[in-house]
């Protein structure tokens, strides 16, 4: 088997603590299976095995010595990280070789780097001969030559080594990062006088921006990946003993990141202390972290679905970077949803952080706002840890009380005047209204039609619309009539609200509006609900024709788009549709039911279901008084389906 040579049953062997001139005895023989101590290969292809000075043969497991020297060749470049050999496995020798071999590559450009390039000066005169006018003799050009000193290939190496690091594993990643660092910083600059090369070629400002990148990996590196504690804190050792130059003073303290186990930040976690800070000797101390650090953190909590320990920790943490700590702060919201706690959620969009700080619905946009409201009227999420991700929608609550969905829906809009100037977010309220509770897995809305609430029910929401929408946007507590927002008709009557809205908003915001037929098509089959919107735009005529000139562009840029939905909403929704726009009292509005009689007309090879409108139009329109043209066109139009 194979063995130790002071193992070996064949030849004897003699002991000695250091013996390294030669070999003792008979230490030098060795037998096919005898193995060299230091150099953990067979004696027989050990290079030193009796080389003066090192004579591997000699060595044996009883001295330190000889202990110290194994642990120094199998460590190779580790032995400066002060690992022991137990710590040290395949990844770690791993990233020590390719370490190893970067470091010879860096010697040999770091050493082009400090011999210079030799460049003629930018001046023309000649000094040592004034007289002789313009341009150097040749004995001035070879005396006055610049010497310049560019960083760039040491840049680019580093860089690329950086590069490949990031895409090893995390043990060889971090040795790799570490024994950069503490290359680069070992680098001088040659020369006293700032020389405007550019920022990679100029060594003052180009170590920074390598520490930088280095330090923030090795921050992200120390928080996501579960070192051992033993290891985790030789890589801190090792990069606080690095000596860095002037120039990289503001990384001193880059990697003294708090382990997850650190007191202050478990108890923060567990929801013991909401203000991240505690007293210690008589000293206030802070969970303070930079940027990267607090961002790995989330991302690992968010990986773990710890949902209610992200909100903790970032509403406890502090950070010198407030705008990038604001960022993540204002998905706050979108993980107490994500726990379920969708009351929370819609209160802490509205409500600043600190007295300094604005809101987080000042800065959602459209698609956010439509994602909140689909969680809060289905109290499903998506299984993404972020707003755009696809995927399933899991039910995680309960919803939100319409009553409390449709008053929060508003303030969200009053307080960002891009959601209120945006037709895409009234569709989505106007959708989720006209909506189930029921999500699909897909996360599409199931739509429900409402019946038409009674005409005196209508006009008592209609008459207190204008008192609590005036409220909704001046006040910070306001509550709904109980008797009128609550079942069975709670729905309807947030409906109506939200038509009263939609026609308050195009009296005063018509201008910034980019489409109008999405408003109209999120009612669905609630033609009701579309035509008091309809009626109600007809006392101001300059806002009717504003907003029917845009959805007659509207009709005009997105036929296809209409004749896809149609095909899928079928001949009822399409017939119904036009007996609303065609019976309106007004004619302007009457112009639409044309055009979409035009629409189809032009395109019958595209609606095989027109021939099922017939019969409908024909019950429905043949019989009201439309005018002479309209009466002319429909006419016109039913006779075209009936030879269908």
């Amino acid at each position: 088997m194979p063995h130790a040579r002071y193992d070996c049953m064949t030849h004897p062997f003699e002991r000695a603590e250091c013996e390294t001139c030669s070999p003792l005895a008979n230490n030098a023989n060795i037998c096919d299976q005898c193995y060299c101590y230091i150099c953990d290969k067979l004696a027989s292809e050990c290079q030193d095995w009796t080389a003066p000075s090192h004579c591997h043969c000699n060595a044996h497991n009883k001295s330190t010595f000889w202990k110290d020297q194994r642990g120094l060749a199998l460590a190779g470049v580790l032995v400066m990280f002060n690992l022991e050999l137990t710590d040290i496995d395949a990844d770690l020798r791993h990233g020590g070789s390719l370490l190893i071999k970067f470091v010879h590559e860096l010697s040999v450009e770091y050493n082009k780097y400090l011999a210079g390039e030799r460049v003629p000066p930018n001046s023309s005169e000649c000094f040592c001969h004034p007289k002789r006018g313009s341009g150097q003799c040749n004995t001035c050009r070879q005396h006055h030559m610049e010497v310049l000193y560019r960083y760039s290939g040491i840049f680019e190496l580093v860089t690329t080594f950086i590069n490949q690091a990031e895409k090893e594993n995390p043990k060889a990643a971090a040795i790799m990062l570490l024994g950069a660092a503490k290359e680069i910083t070992l680098h001088k600059d040659p020369v006293q006088n700032v020389q405007n090369l550019g920022h990679a070629a100029s060594l003052r400002v180009a170590v920074p921006r390598l520490m930088e990148r280095i330090t923030t990996q090795l921050q992200r590196m120390l928080v996501l990946c579960d070192f051992p504690k033993v290891l985790y804190e030789k890589f801190i050792s090792f990069f606080q003993a690095i000596t860095l130059p002037c120039h990289c003073y503001a990384f001193s303290n880059s990697l003294n990141v708090v382990p997850w186990d650190h007191g202050l930040l478990t108890t923060v976690l567990k929801g013991q202390n909401i203000t991240g800070q505690r007293t210690q000797k008589g000293k206030k101390v802070f969970l303070w972290e930079v940027l990267p650090v607090i961002q790995a953190r989330v991302e690992k909590m968010e990986n773990q679905q710890h949902y209610k320990e992200i909100v903790r920790y970032l509403k406890a943490v502090k950070c010198n970077d407030s705008q990038g700590l604001r960022k993540l702060r204002d998905k706050i919201p979108f993980y107490l949803c994500k726990s379920g706690d969708f009351v929370s959620a819609v209160h802490s969009l509205l409500l600043p952080f600190n007295n300094l700080a604005c809101c987080t619905a000042c800065r959602i946009t459209p698609f956010q706002f439509e994602i909140y409201l689909k969680m809060f009227r289905t109290g499903s999420v998506p299984s993404g840890n972020n707003f755009h991700d696809a995927g399933e929608w899991t039910s995680v609550g309960t919803p939100l009380k319409i009553s409390v969905l449709i008053k929060h829906a508003f303030k969200l809009l009053y307080c960002n005047l891009s959601l209120y100037r945006n037709a895409k977010c009234w569709s989505t309220l106007i959708l989720i209204l006209g909506s189930s509770t029921t999500l699909e897995k897909t996360g599409h809305l199931f739509a429900v039609s409402l019946k038409e609430p009674p005409p005196d029910f209508q006009e008592m929401v209609v008459s207190l619309s204008s008192v609590l929408l005036n409220e909704l946007k001046t006040k910070v507590n306001v509550s709904l009539p109980p008797k009128v927002f609550a079942a069975p008709l709670q729905l309807e009557a947030s409906l109506i609200l939200t038509v009263q809205a939609v026609q308050q908003m195009l009296q005063n915001d018509l201008s910034y509006l980019s489409s109008f037929l999405e408003i109209t098509l999120a009612f669905g089959n609630n033609f009701w609900a579309l035509r008091l919107l309809l009626n109600g735009l007809c006392y101001e005529e300059h806002i009717l024709h504003g907003t029917v000139s845009l959805l007659l562009r509207d009709l005009n840029f997105q036929k296809m788009t209409l004749l896809n939905l149609w095909k899928k909403l079928g001949p009822q929704y399409v017939g119904e549709m036009l007996c609303l726009y065609l019976t309106c009292r007004h004619k302007k509005i009457q112009s639409v039911g044309l055009l979409i009689i035009r629409i189809i007309s032009e395109n019958l090879y595209m609606c095989p279901w027109a021939k099922h409108l017939w019969s409908f139009l024909n019950t429905e329109l043949r019989r009201l008084p439309l005018g002479t043209t309209t009466d002319h066109e429909v006419a016109k139009f039913i006779d075209v389906l009936e030879k269908m």
